[in-house]
């Protein structure tokens, strides 16, 4: 099965690289990944003259580094900074309001429903709101640019690993 061919994002494929796996080196006896040895990051320099093979170190900054990465970072920032700053702002505008203007809170809406009841029950929407936007705003920003990543980090993987 091919990594884009457009299935339901829900169902799990067999190649998925995230199902099931151990972390990338563990029980290799290779001896080449970072803290395996205490020792290098990599294997030395090939006595053949080729290029040494790339740990998994190199590919994950390789991935970082990325120009696809940084995106996915950005947008995260771009949601999550402002939407923070906004839940705060209402969390603690509701605690100052409650504490100095306590007229203003006991203020009745309809029966025994008063300002500070609505204020708190709104709280909770808030939190219900704002989860649903982030999820929402992962989902159609931010997912479909992740899982390339992790794609072109397995595929990595995947080659250095046959290389051995």
């Amino acid at each position: 099965m091919d990594k884009d061919d457009g299935r339901d994002a829900g169902t799990i494929r067999l190649d998925d690289p995230w199902y099931d796996a151990p972390a990338t080196g563990w029980g290799d006896e290779g001896g080449d990944e970072i803290g395996r040895t205490g020792g290098e990051s990599g294997p030395g320099p090939d006595p053949t003259g080729e290029q040494p093979a790339r740990t998994a170190a190199d590919i994950y900054l390789e991935v970082q580094r990325s120009p696809a990465f940084q995106e996915v970072r950005l947008r995260y920032r771009r949601f999550v900074v402002p939407a923070t700053a906004a839940f705060l702002l209402w969390y603690v505008a509701y605690v100052v309001a409650a504490t100095a203007a306590p007229g203003l809170m006991a203020r009745p809406v309809f029966g025994t429903v008063n300002v500070a009841l609505l204020a708190g029950l709104g709280q909770f929407l808030s939190t219900f709101l704002l989860t649903w936007a982030y999820a929402r705003h992962a989902r159609l920003r931010r997912d479909r640019a992740a899982l390339d990543l992790r794609w072109t980090v397995f595929d990595e993987e995947h080659a250095r690993g046959a290389g051995r």
